[in-house]
């Protein structure tokens, strides 16, 4: 019989599951203030580093967040569960709800700085939607902000054509969104393709994101496809790593 060795945790990752129970105990309440490298050297007997580590596991994970020159602080904002399979099921939208309500049940997401325009798209996501050169995209470009904070930046394109006359080019699409009007013009979305990276923010990412410094960003590219095959939409998406947890479940 074979003996494997027996893996030891990492003191850092010790005393931040220490500080994360004493969170999820309600010891330590959303903007409370968590103890210093100070308090976990002289607690755990540790060096400065250690406890910088533990704390900044905390910090990764979007459980807490740093405010210069004052202390770690407990998150007030609770984490995204963007569950990739089920928000995008044809029961949320075609029963008239937003992708999103498999997401935040009660918490308010509101839009802003919105605009609907027709323009070219960028030649990959031309080449995607089958668009001939120069032909236009109806582009839907959004900021969406949960509880006060903003979470997500979004870019949609689709075939200025196959949208034109229907509410996909007002600002509001109606019940159901987008892929619900979709459906309607007889291009129902019955297949999806996501691909995810990480990065850190370009450009003004980090300001329209209100990013802590340091925080990367995940990039959400997905593709919507109607039985045809035809792609119908390709929307191009910039999260805050900190704000989601990127949840997926299905059967084996």
């Amino acid at each position: 019989m074979t003996s494997h060795p027996r893996v030891t945790q990492p003191k850092y990752r010790r005393i931040a599951e220490d500080l994360k129970s004493e969170i999820d105990s309600g010891r330590y309440l959303p903007g409370d203030r968590l103890p210093g490298e100070n308090d976990l050297m002289a607690t755990y007997g540790v060096a400065r580093m250690t406890a910088r580590q533990a704390l900044g596991v905390l910090q990764g994970e979007g459980i807490a967040e740093a405010r210069k020159g004052v202390g770690v602080f407990v998150r007030e904002f609770r984490p995204i569960r963007r569950r990739g399979i089920q928000r995008l099921s044809d029961r949320n939208w075609g029963g008239g709800f937003s992708v999103w309500s498999a997401d935040i049940a009660a918490r308010e997401l509101t839009v802003d700085q919105l605009t609907v325009a027709e323009r070219e798209a960028p030649e990959q996501i031309a080449a995607v939607l089958g668009l001939k050169p120069g032909e236009p995209a109806c582009v839907r470009s959004r900021r969406f902000v949960l509880d006060g904070k903003p979470v997500l930046l979004s870019e949609s394109y689709l075939p200025a054509a196959l949208v034109a006359g229907s509410r996909i080019t007002d600002p509001d699409t109606g019940p159901g969104g987008t892929y619900a009007r979709l459906a309607e013009l007889g291009h129902k979305p019955v297949h999806f393709q996501e691909h995810i990276r990480s990065r850190m923010p370009a450009g003004n990412e980090a300001e329209r994101l209100a990013l802590a410094p340091g925080t990367p960003v995940f990039l959400v590219h997905r593709t919507a496809f109607a039985e045809d095959g035809q792609a119908v939409e390709v929307n191009e998406m910039v999260l805050d790593s900190a704000a989601y947890i990127l949840e997926y479940s299905f059967d084996a």
